[in-house]
């Protein structure tokens, strides 16, 4: 569940495409390769705190990173065994009226989809939305042999079958993700932002947590995406809804790639028709010959999909 990018520092000008203001070379991995290309990502995220200065963590979300984690530390042993860093944030362009929380995957960081939001940025399409980029504990994960890595919840198997990603799924490690992420939205209310101006979406593992906490948040969300993801726990999801169902006609854009050897493009096309099946507002995009990762096409549906949930409203006048 990892998406592997190579920035080139090589010019722009003879490049057809400008989505990107490098050109990047995103590599699919199986599963067979997960923990050897993941070690490196290991070693340096213990062996450095150096920060990447994309953006500065804003005051109240550094305060929420310290203190939210543990509302109630005794009553919760794993929450008060995590120990989150700051989410990554990049200012609105413009006056701030909106936010995108996007949650990354297994074994990645914040950083990993910094690119994405700087250059969403750049193409001043939502210059009202502020975009956050929280950062999973590190925790050891069952697939890659019990290495310690950033991590939502504990995967059992990555095989790349249906089957192994359904069996016994962590659903204690997914509702302490969920409350986290819970957290992060009503941070934004808090500071203002009202629950209809907020997306929460994520990729892979970050895309999984999205679905299931965006549906069964307690505030009528703006939108939720899910990319090359799934729907976790979704025996259990119809009572999870119970108990706050104020989603249900949300927009929901999930993208997948047709090839994809981590979480199988039949489990992402299933998670949509369980939705759908259940009355969600949910749309499934498609990419040819794309595996477990993401593409321009499918980043620049992204972004319309937050200018039609997110318009901008400075300069509107109320009738």
């Amino acid at each position: 569940m990892v998406l592997v990018r190579f920035l080139s520092t090589t010019s722009q000008a003879s490049r057809q495409r400008s989505w990107l203001s490098y050109p990047v070379l995103t590599i699919t991995i199986s599963h067979l390769y997960v923990i050897l290309l993941l070690l490196p990502l290991f070693l340096w995220s213990c062996a450095t705190s150096i920060p990447i200065t994309y953006a500065q963590p804003l005051n109240h979300h550094h305060h929420l990173a310290s203190s939210y984690l543990d509302p109630d530390p005794d009553s919760n042993p794993i929450m008060s065994s995590l120990r989150r860093a700051p989410p990554l944030v990049f200012p609105a362009a413009a006056k701030h009226t909106a936010t995108l929380i996007f949650v990354h995957g297994l074994g990645d960081t914040g950083y990993g989809w910094a690119t994405a939001a700087e250059n969403w940025r750049r193409r001043q399409r939502l210059d009202e939305v502020k975009f956050v980029l929280p950062h999973a504990p590190r925790m050891s994960v069952t697939s890659a042999a019990g290495m310690s890595m950033p991590s939502w919840y504990d995967i059992v198997a990555l095989s790349g079958r249906t089957e192994d990603l359904r069996a016994r799924q962590d659903e204690q490690g997914i509702l302490v993700s969920r409350e986290y992420l819970h957290g992060l939205i009503q941070a934004e209310i808090d500071s203002g932002i009202p629950a209809n101006r907020i997306v929460l979406g994520g990729f892979s593992q970050g895309g999984a947590m999205s679905l299931f906490s965006g549906l069964t948040a307690k505030v009528k969300l703006a939108g939720i995406v899910g990319l090359s993801s799934y729907l976790p726990l979704e025996a259990k999801f119809p009572d999870f809804v119970k108990e706050s169902d104020l989603n249900h006609d949300t927009p929901v854009l999930m993208c997948h790639g047709d090839v994809d050897p981590v979480v199988p493009t039949a489990f992402g096309k299933e998670s949509y028709e369980i939705l759908k099946s259940q009355g969600f507002a949910v749309t499934l995009k498609m990419y040819e010959g794309m595996g477990h990762s993401a593409c321009l096409e499918e980043l620049d549906e992204v972004e319309a999909f937050l200018q039609a949930r997110l318009p901008a409203q400075e300069g509107k006048t109320e009738l």
